[in-house]
């Protein structure tokens, strides 16, 4: 008995270590995030998840007249999620408010049979006030990651979506 004991306690002991060690500590500082895959974005969109294809999902990032800007974008079939930071300065965390629009995000569902049908809600909107914020918690010549939220309003009938619990793991390309 004693022995059964033993060999309990150690397979307890073996599955909290081996559980507690494959956490991901390269979260973009999003404690309920671990992540995007490498080449996509992910979040939810009003608690529905949001996963872009690797084909279609890239970060750009281009410099002139003393100022950068990163662009960040994800596509589905049906959906898509588009971040611009104009006056990008690198790693760490960017607001997005009303006082700002040069820091914007999106989340649009494009109607391909008839474009003109294609709804897009962004942010930040008239009156939002501080309404998401983008944090990039790395960066490198090729790649880029971090997290994001944010609440938008589509002009067309003043309905707001809610993006939360967004992040992601892109290729980086500069032009």
């Amino acid at each position: 008995m004693r022995t059964l004991k033993q060999i309990m306690l150690l397979v307890i002991v073996t599955s909290m270590v081996t559980l507690t060690s494959c956490k991901s500590d390269d979260d973009g500082g999003n404690p309920f995030n671990v992540g995007a895959s490498s080449g996509t974005i992910e979040a939810k969109i009003d608690g529905n998840q949001f996963t872009s294809l690797a084909i279609t999902s890239f970060a750009n990032m281009a410099s002139g007249g003393g100022q950068t800007t990163l662009v960040i974008q994800g596509n589905t079939q049906s959906q898509a999620i588009n971040i611009v930071i104009n006056g990008y300065e690198g790693v760490g965390s960017y607001e997005i408010s009303d006082n700002n629009v040069f820091i914007t995000a999106s989340y649009i569902e494009p109607n391909i049979s008839n474009p003109s049908e294609t709804q897009t809600w962004t942010a930040p909107y008239q009156d939002s006030g501080v309404i998401g914020e983008i944090s990039i918690s790395e960066e490198t010549d090729t790649k880029v990651k971090g997290t994001f939220s944010f609440d938008c309003k589509n002009s067309n009938d003043d309905t707001i979506k809610s993006v939360t619990e967004g992040s992601f793991d892109l290729t980086l390309q500069s032009s």
